[in-house]
């Protein structure tokens, strides 16, 4: 089955009308086709299907669709690579960062950041990588190590966690903000002592919003 035959089925589902809707809540950063999320999944669900037996990434088709002017296609290949994640390799690392920090935005990104969890999972030296992707200029990196490591629980390396938030402390940006929140908010969910603690001692450092949302379920 040839995967790119999906770009030309949402071609076929094009809604002008939606796709004006779509591009509006994305704050008119990119232009869409109009196809939503429940449709792109069962357009998707066959390819995606004979993918996985294949058992290898097709990276041309990845990189297709991430020059592709309609923002579905971005979509498209973060989901194929969420669906393909057991298929990634150590050398995938560096194809993965140039799709974090190219047509950036919270919606391919926060695809994107378990796909890159997946790779560095238990894998030291890629963990090290990922400590330097959280003191990176590039805030979509540091959302990326922020947030790797979400829905873990009993499976989180804690050690790793705290130095990553400890990087991205004193921060002014809405999107490291927002990211460092969710990661203690999920974590809270399985060690709210470490959580509490963790605000606690880092509390004068931290924005309101972190911890507002950190503290949801504490």
């Amino acid at each position: 089955m040839n995967l790119f035959n999906i770009i030309t089925d949402l071609k076929a589902h094009e809604d002008k009308v939606c796709a004006l809707d779509m591009s509006k809540y994305m704050r008119n950063k990119f232009e869409f086709f109009g196809v939503t999320a429940p449709k792109r999944v069962e357009i998707c669900k066959s390819y995606f299907k004979e993918a996985k037996k294949l058992g290898v990434i097709d990276w041309n088709f990845v990189e297709i669709c991430w020059q592709h002017e309609k923002r579905e296609c971005q979509y498209i290949a973060a989901q194929y690579l969420k669906t393909m994640k057991k298929a990634l390799v150590a050398e995938d690392l560096p194809k993965l960062k140039k799709l974090v920090i190219t047509k950036s935005w919270w919606d391919t990104v926060d695809i994107l950041d378990r796909v890159v969890g997946s790779l560095v999972y238990d894998n030291k030296k890629m963990q090290e990588i990922i400590l330097e992707w959280s003191v990176d200029e590039n805030i979509w990196l540091c959302r990326v190590a922020i947030d790797h490591q979400l829905l873990r629980k009993e499976k989180m390396n804690v050690e790793l966690l705290e130095k990553i938030l400890v990087n991205n402390l004193n921060q002014k940006e809405f999107f490291i903000n927002k990211a460092i929140g969710w990661a203690l908010r999920d974590y809270s969910k399985t060690n709210p002592i470490w959580v509490k603690r963790f605000i606690e001692v880092n509390s004068e450092n931290m924005a309101s919003l972190s911890i507002r949302e950190a503290s949801k379920y504490l």
